[in-house]
């Protein structure tokens, strides 16, 4: 198992995290290459990419709302870690690394994984170790240069690093950030495709869980803020063409099924699932899927639903079998266990 190295704090804390990473060995470890073919987006950065404070980081909101909307996305990397909820565990967040740690492997990670998007926060450990800092931009730069060369096709979000609670630290990732549009417009005006993401108006210091690392509600803002900047550029992730959630466009004689998170509780949710009839009617339907979590289902309606390990069934009731040519229904259900989860659905018609 790797060693794990944080991002660096300053004081008694510092030490007792970093002393306790390196006696424990928690870390993340190599990629195990989950891939469902879908586009290849890398997430790159430190901890806050690998998710400290909070197991997954915003990888885990960012690959739920991938999944409610139908697209079909690959997180790449070589390393991997996150909950259950997470269907995709590939990552590139390196705890406690700089600009210049990221680019001296950068190249071959790219090449290895050839992502077609990059999602890149980068540069809260180089304030945080007062490493050099004004020569801070021109790395960043630097490192740019060396993703737009080997991934040219490739599409990269920069991130401005999200705010700190120390004030000093703060007035320094002002700093480094009010640079970052210089030198991603700079690319752009070159012909390279790179976006520019401000991060940092997307939290506050009430979004961290420890003055540097968001808490739950931090990362979900970072994962809506990537995800909207996603959508705006297309084919960043493809299509919405029944990703993970579901919701292809039905073939004739066949069904698709979409499905959705209702609600979550402490050990429990509801979901529903939206079944529709392809071009022409069809007389009944099946729907299956795997939880990876070990969820199951306690109670459903407008469907019989039967469970076997971690495959789940569902075929009509009598009354909501017959469907018109792009017809629809809905059943739904409650579960134990994580509801984060929106996993693959199969539709059957007959």
């Amino acid at each position: 198992m790797r060693r794990r190295v944080f991002l660096w704090w300053t004081g008694a804390v510092a030490m007792l995290v970093l002393v306790a990473g390196a006696l424990s060995g928690v870390g993340v470890g190599s990629a195990y290459a989950e891939s469902n073919g879908g586009v290849r987006v890398m997430p790159l950065g430190d901890s806050i990419t690998d998710g400290f404070t909070v197991p997954g980081g915003y990888r885990t909101g960012l690959w739920q709302r991938f999944a409610n909307d139908g697209y079909r996305v690959d997180f790449v990397g070589s390393l991997s870690n996150g909950p259950a909820a997470l269907g995709d565990h590939d990552h590139e967040g390196h705890s406690g690394w700089r600009i210049d740690q990221i680019d001296a492997n950068v190249v071959t990670w790219l090449r290895t994984y050839t992502p077609h998007t990059v999602l890149l926060h980068i540069g809260t450990n180089d304030v945080l170790q007062n490493h050099d800092l004004a020569g801070a931009p021109a790395r960043l730069s630097a490192l740019l240069d060396h993703i737009t060369a080997t991934v040219p096709t490739a599409e990269v979000f920069v991130a401005t690093i999200i705010p700190l609670a120390d004030s000093g630290q703060e007035a320094n990732a002002r700093t480094f950030n009010a640079a970052i549009p210089g030198v991603v417009q700079s690319k752009v005006n070159a012909g390279e495709h790179l976006h520019l993401v401000d991060m940092h108006a997307a939290l506050t210091t009430a979004d961290l869980a420890d003055g540097i690392h968001p808490n739950a509600t931090g990362y979900d803002k970072m994962a809506a803020d990537w995800y909207s900047a996603l959508k705006s550029v297309p084919g960043s992730i493809g299509d919405a063409d029944g990703g993970n959630g579901g919701g292809a466009t039905p073939p004739p004689g066949g069904c698709a099924a979409k499905y959705t998170v209702a609600g979550q509780w402490s050990g429990g949710f509801q979901a529903s699932v939206t079944v529709t009839a392809g071009s022409s009617a069809i007389a009944g339907w099946t729907v299956t899927w795997h939880y990876a979590g070990g969820q199951s289902v306690t109670q459903a309606w407008n469907a019989t639903v039967n469970s076997s390990g971690s495959t789940i069934t569902a075929h009509n009731v009598g009354y909501n079998g017959a469907l018109g040519a792009g017809a629809s229904t809905d059943f739904g259900f409650t579960g134990s266990g994580s509801g984060g989860e929106v996993p693959a659905l199969t539709c059957t018609a007959g």
